[in-house]
Formats: C-alpha cells, sequence, structure tokens
C-alpha cells in the first residue's frame, strides 16, 4: 500500500466536535478541503465530544451544518464520499481512563493507511479544558511527536490575563514543542488580512510613503451590531479589551505597521510583528486616561434592545466595556508622531472590520481655498465586504471648477472572484505546517502584558468613567475626543 506524505498530518482530533465552533466553521471549512482535494492521501479525522451520539446522529449533524455553513453548494454525493473519513467518538475529557479508546481508533487507522501517528488536534472546547486534554495526551503518550507528527491547533482565549496565559503556555510546552503550538486568530486567515502585507510590500508606490512622512494617522475598527446574546458569563470575564484588542486588534496592528520582513519565512514575519508590540510606549495612568476611551451599550432609543447589564448572565451593576477606544503610538523611526487610532465594540450601528489609512495633505495644495478638499485615504475593508478602496479628489465634470472625491475600487468577493473562508485557509496551513497565520508565544506575551496593565490601572483608579452609548449608536460620543487635531473624525466610509 502507497505511503502517504510524512510531512502532514493524516489524521485530524476535533476536541469540542459537538460544539458551536465545530459545527458552523471547522467542519465546512475541512469539508471545503476535501471536495477541492486539498487534503492529504487517505486524510481521517476524529470529533471527539462529551454528548451520546450514534455515528448516523452525528453524520446528520454534520450534513445539517453543511447545508447552513458551508460556502460551498451542498452535493449529495460528495457529502456520502466525505463522511467516511470521519468517525464520532464520545470521550470524558477529564477521565484518563477514556483516551484509550482515542488511541485505539487512532491505532485502527494509523494500520488501515500504513502511516505514523501523524496527528493534529484541535481544542474547540472552553479554555479550563485546554490544560486539561493537553495533560491527558501527554499521560498517554498520543503527543509522543518520535512516533510521528504532532500539532496542536489552540482557540483563543489563550489564557484570561497574562499569569494564566504564562502557565497555560508552560504546561503546552511541557508536552508539545513551540513550533508544534498553533494559536489560532481567525481574522489573520481573513483574505483582507493576508493581503495587508501584499498591498504594502509588493506596491513599491505604498510602501516608499508608508511611513510618518506621509500618513497623518491610521484607524482600525471592528464593530459589531449584535450584543453579548448568550456569552453574558464570558463576557463579564473578559469584556473588549480582551475580546477582540488584546488579539483581533493588535494582530491588525502589527500587520500595518511592521517593517519589511527579510523574507516571507515564518519566523521572519513574526520577528517583525514582535518589533512593533516592542515599540509601543509604557501605559501609564497619563496615557489611560488621555488615550482609551472605554463604553457599555444601554437600550436603544426606541428600547426595543436590551442593556448590556440586562442581559442574561450580567451583573446589574456590571461595570464591564462593552466598547474600546485606544490611541495606541509606536515610537521607532517609522511610525513616531503618527496616531492609531483603533476602536472596537458591541451593539452599534453596523458590522465592520476596517482599515483607514489618511495621508498628509501637501503644505499648499491647489484647489484647496475653503479647504474643503477631503484627504487621501486608503481604506481595506476586512468585513463584511472584502474590498480595497482609495479616495481620490477629481474635477467634477462641467465649466466650474468644483473638486469632488472619487473612489477607485475593488472588491474582492462581489462578483466571480473566491474568497476562501478564514478557517479553511488556516486549516490547510496548519496541515501542511505553515504558521505564519499563527501567534507565536512572545506576542501573545507581549499583547497581555499591554492589556494587563490596561486593567490594572481602571482597577486602581474607579474614578475613570465608563460611558454610556445607546444600541444601534456609532458608540460613546467621547471616543472622539481621542482625534484632538483640528478637523480630524472617525471615518466611516
Amino acid at each position: 500500500m502507497d505511503q502517504i506524505n510524512t510531512n502532514e498530518p493524516n489524521i485530524f482530533v476535533i476536541f469540542g466536535a459537538t460544539g458551536d465552533l465545530t459545527y458552523r466553521k471547522l467542519i465546512p471549512a475541512i469539508y471545503n478541503l476535501y471536495i477541492q482535494n486539498l487534503l492529504p492521501e487517505k486524510f481521517n479525522f476524529i470529533c471527539v465530544g462529551r454528548r451520546e451520539f450514534s455515528q448516523n446522529d452525528y453524520r446528520n449533524n454534520a450534513k445539517k451544518a453543511l447545508k447552513e455553513f458551508s460556502k460551498s453548494t451542498f452535493k449529495e454525493e460528495e457529502f456520502e464520499k466525505f463522511s467516511e473519513i470521519f468517525k464520532y467518538l464520545r470521550l470524558d475529557f477529564v477521565k484518563d481512563e477514556k483516551y484509550q479508546s482515542l488511541k485505539d481508533l487512532i491505532k485502527s487507522m494509523c494500520e488501515k493507511y500504513s502511516h505514523d501517528e501523524n496527528i493534529l488536534y484541535y481544542m474547540a472546547v472552553s479554555p479550563e479544558y485546554f490544560s486539561v486534554i493537553v495533560d491527558k495526551l501527554k499521560s498517554n503518550n498520543l503527543a509522543d511527536n518520535t512516533k510521528g507528527i504532532k500539532r496542536v491547533i489552540i482557540e483563543k482565549p489563550f489564557g484570561e490575563n497574562l499569569e494564566s496565559a504564562r502557565e497555560l503556555n508552560k504546561k503546552m510546552t511541557e508536552t508539545f514543542t513551540e513550533n508544534e503550538i498553533y494559536r489560532i486568530d481567525h481574522y489573520l486567515g481573513k483574505e483582507m488580512s493576508q493581503n495587508i502585507m501584499a498591498i504594502r510590500f509588493a506596491n513599491p508606490i505604498l510602501e516608499h510613503v508608508w511611513n510618518n512622512r506621509y500618513i497623518d494617522n491610521i484607524q482600525i475598527t471592528s464593530n459589531e451590531s449584535l450584543g453579548v446574546l448568550t456569552r453574558g458569563k464570558y463576557y463579564e470575564k473578559s469584556g473588549a479589551l480582551k475580546d477582540m484588542f488584546q488579539n483581533h486588534m493588535l494582530q491588525l496592528l502589527t500587520l500595518i505597521a511592521m517593517e519589511p520582513p527579510v523574507s516571507l519565512s515564518t519566523e521572519d514575519v513574526r520577528d517583525e510583528k514582535v518589533k512593533v508590540l516592542k515599540a509601543m510606549p509604557i501605559v501609564d495612568e497619563k496615557f489611560v486616561r488621555e488615550n482609551i476611551v472605554r463604553g457599555q451599550y444601554i437600550e436603544d432609543k426606541k428600547g426595543t434592545l436590551k442593556a448590556y447589564r440586562s442581559e442574561e448572565d450580567v451583573s446589574c451593576d456590571s461595570m464591564v466595556e462593552t466598547f474600546v477606544a485606544i490611541k495606541c503610538f509606536i515610537n521607532n523611526y517609522r511610525w513616531t508622531g503618527v496616531p492609531f487610532y483603533v476602536r472596537t465594540g458591541k451593539r452599534l450601528n453596523k458590522k465592520i472590520t476596517e482599515v483607514v489609512i489618511e495621508f498628509k495633505n501637501a503644505p499648499f495644495v491647489l484647489y484647496n481655498e475653503d479647504n474643503k478638499l477631503q484627504p487621501n485615504l486608503l481604506v481595506i475593508r476586512i468585513h463584511p465586504d472584502e474590498r480595497i478602496f482609495l479616495n481620490l479628489s477629481v474635477k467634477k465634470p462641467g465649466n466650474e471648477n468644483e473638486i469632488i472625491p472619487i473612489q477607485m475600487d475593488f472588491c474582492q468577493n462581489c462578483h466571480s472572484l473566491v474568497s476562501t473562508e478564514a478557517y479553511e485557509k488556516l486549516m490547510y496551513d496548519a496541515i501542511r505546517g505553515e504558521s505564519t497565520l499563527f501567534t507565536r508565544w512572545d506576542e501573545t506575551e507581549f499583547s497581555w502584558k499591554y492589556v494587563e496593565k490596561i486593567f490594572e490601572i481602571w482597577d486602581n483608579n474607579k474614578d475613570i468613567p465608563l460611558y454610556n452609548y445607546h444600541s444601534l449608536s456609532e458608540g460613546p460620543y467621547e471616543m472622539n475626543k481621542l482625534l484632538h487635531k483640528e478637523n480630524m473624525k472617525w471615518w466611516d466610509i
């Protein structure tokens, strides 16, 4: 029997296979890779969950999920073949003796296809189970890389604070090497997030002006229209700062601000991202008071949507922020003097993730007698539509010298171009051992240091306000005070 590629895992084990993440994202991602023939030869995956399901019941659950969430048109004949490569296994994560059934199933798959134990584990479980499962894998010799490739993908949050993140990392590295650990941030799997480096480094016209000489400010926005819904218990321990800024927003910032890497190799790219985090000034009380605005949503003006404090599992006097806006700085040769405005929140008037680069005006600009010209803007929109557009000024057709703004617009997913789903791209990379789009430990550690200092100052200074904002508004009005320069504003393109 032919040997398969020994550089790729051929068994994919999902812990948490009955959860929302698996049904909505992971199974559709694997299915799409399967129908595109992008999985390794003789690939199998094991869906591990704590619920009692027969193989047929779980198969029907997977079918339902694919019909609802897969980007590909569902075809019964394709699913029949796909359903042959996965098995459901009921397993209590905390009981050591139960892992024997997983060992037996892996062994039978390896014997059937004559390959080593090349395994990719995915932790699609609550964070409290991360260390437990890793311990069980080690004690049951299921993470032994002398018997084949072993890799583990771990979902966010990676710890609840700096201390717990360090403890979790210590636990992980006692079982897996750093190169075997894939800390996932699905924002980095989005097509336009990946395009940020290409836009910069493949276009000399942009890279030459990507600095403080030509850029006035950069705005990074990730707003959600939904509230916390049923996630109140989690959100009370998290808030917008931990839930979004500590990972997604800082990752986008590093991609925008990083220096050109020596190469596109994983470690060269990661090294430059870490340098950005190191160049961010130390957070102190003065910085927090002057450069951070936090808010919490209340009812909408019609009174039809709940306030955050009325949500399920949320304290009636909660001081958890559902919105945060931060004016960041990067103290290096390229960016000194350029503010990075980062905002994210829930229950806002639109769901959108984008980066806006505002270029400086020349000292003297013709056609600008009344100071009405819009600045040139480069917008990289990541969600919901994936597009890049450049705001320019042109003469309006006619006899008058009236100047109007136009947009040179490229939309990646508006027409016939196919966009890869974030999890599909990340699964594909993890299978191939490509970890560029995953977070290295020192990136995680530096981001936690930055965020934890903010929390410490909030906790020690109860007079720092938590502003209210109406649901489905733009956010707290006070966020505008961060853009203190004359005529500066948050851009709503």
